[in-house]
């Protein structure tokens, strides 16, 4: 039902969304400027395929698509610390990040919210650029020792 609502919602929000598509050079740029990579896939999804380095896991919908938008946006005021301050949005394709930033920037009012053009798997993995894998207590592989 919650996924059905977030859906109606967004259907009711204009075309143009309050957020910005990047490509993977303007999200470098970004980074080197010191923007936040909030990530919100799962964490098979990390396991699998790992993170943009620095990122923040900040996992939006779970394995059967639910959420919870209250503690999300908890745990994420705690990285991004008002609504001015910008931050980029990274999933696997793109497709989830355009439905939390439409809701982020339209219905939230955060005004500085990116995305990664094609998530990770397109836009940064298949770019050439590395992710870090991370399996244990959020570390990288090569810290645990």
């Amino acid at each position: 039902m919650k996924k059905l609502i977030l859906i109606v919602s967004l259907l009711s929000l204009e075309i143009q969304a309050d957020f910005t598509t990047l490509s993977t050079t303007e999200v470098q740029a970004k980074i080197k400027q010191g923007v936040a990579i909030i990530d919100v896939r799962r964490q098979d999804e990390y396991a699998r395929y790992g993170i943009i380095p620095d990122a923040y896991k900040l996992t939006f919908f779970d394995k059967k698509n639910n959420y919870n938008t209250k503690q999300w946006l908890k745990d994420l005021s705690s990285i991004v610390k008002t609504k001015d301050t910008p931050f980029i949005l990274v999933c696997a394709h793109a497709n989830r990040t355009k439905i939390i930033g439409k809701l982020l920037g339209k219905k939230i009012g955060y005004k500085n919210v990116f995305e990664l053009d094609g998530g990770i798997n397109y836009g940064w993995i298949d770019k050439g650029l590395s992710a870090t894998k991370i399996f244990v207590n959020n570390k990288p592989w090569y810290k645990f020792w």
